[in-house]
């Protein structure tokens, strides 16, 4: 089995040369690439909608804009396509510290995924509808050993040892992610609330950014979250926005902030300030780029 992600979108996409699908698959379409998809949603809908292709069952993530919903139907009943939508023809969410998966077949009851997040609950069901609809005989036991073996390296991936991780204060939490549009910020943000409920550390945001991106839609949602920003620089590409000026975006959204030259060095400033009881949690986010390189200098580049 080929499972083939494409670019930035799918109408202009290299992928078309490909023969069509056995399914293809829309997960949840916010504003990002406004400078080659559009400054719309609807837009950028049309333009993720031309991977559906001719008789191709398509099954798409539950979106938050009916807009989007509506681009893709009109998209796929073009085609003759039929179409899975979430939270429409299958659907799936946590209850009691499982994973629920329910559409016309029946109800699955499964171990929450492994990767962290609640968004990961509408990504796994968008995986198990996609699966079931490509005509994959696979059973229960199957799709959770699946979901449980899962790894995505850079997406709320947790450093466990490695030289970054030493330079931190002993004790600290050090999460990366490489998700850089509002629509990330917000489930991030999110996934680093629901660890300060489980267990309270104060949160130390490290971050970089392309000069393409929104950095004050990214950096709202952490506004009252984040004790503290360093904003870095991005040192393999010339695209990225100047710390300061970075800095400046982050105090703008309501999230303190100042500049440092690396990770490295952010990770001693918050060491010589910190005095708190318990050790912080650093979250290191805001650019693949940010990420590549902090795999890299950690000595655990992905596996």
């Amino acid at each position: 089995v080929s499972l083939i992600e494409v670019g930035l979108g799918g109408r202009l996409d290299a992928t078309n040369v490909i023969a069509p699908p056995l399914v293809s698959v829309i997960t949840s379409i916010a504003l990002d690439h406004q400078s080659f998809l559009g400054n719309t949603i609807e837009r950028i809908a049309g333009e993720k909608a031309g991977i559906i292709k001719a008789g191709a069952p398509v099954v798409v993530a539950p979106q938050a804009s009916d807009l989007v919903s509506d681009v893709i139907r009109y998209a796929a009943a073009r085609a003759s396509s039929p179409l899975l939508h979430g939270g429409q023809e299958w659907t799936s969410w946590s209850e009691n510290g499982r994973l629920i998966y329910q559409d016309e077949e029946g109800l699955l009851d499964l171990a929450m995924p492994r990767l962290i997040g609640h968004h990961q609950i509408a990504n796994a069901g968008t995986a198990i509808a996609a699966l079931k609809a490509a005509g994959f005989n696979l059973n229960v036991d199957h799709i959770a050993r699946g979901l449980q073996n899962v790894y995505w390296p850079g997406r709320m991936q947790k450093l466990q040892h490695g030289s970054i991780v030493q330079r931190a204060v002993a004790g600290s939490e050090i999460w990366i992610d490489g998700g850089h549009n509002p629509s990330a910020g917000a489930v991030i943000s999110s996934a680093m609330a629901d660890l300060e409920e489980r267990v309270a550390r104060p949160l130390f945001l490290i971050a970089a950014m392309l000069n393409t991106k929104d950095p004050i839609g990214y950096f709202e949602p952490f506004a009252d979250l984040v004790h503290h920003c360093f904003t870095v620089p991005l040192s393999n590409t010339e695209n990225g926005i100047n710390p300061h000026d970075l800095a400046e975006y982050a105090m703008q959204a309501g999230v303190p902030a100042e500049p440092a030259d690396s990770v490295e060095e952010a990770l001693d400033l918050i060491a010589e300030t910190w005095q708190g009881e318990r050790p912080p949690r650093v979250l290191i986010a805001g650019s693949l780029y940010l990420i590549g390189e902090v795999l890299a200098r950690n000595g655990t580049p992905p596996e």
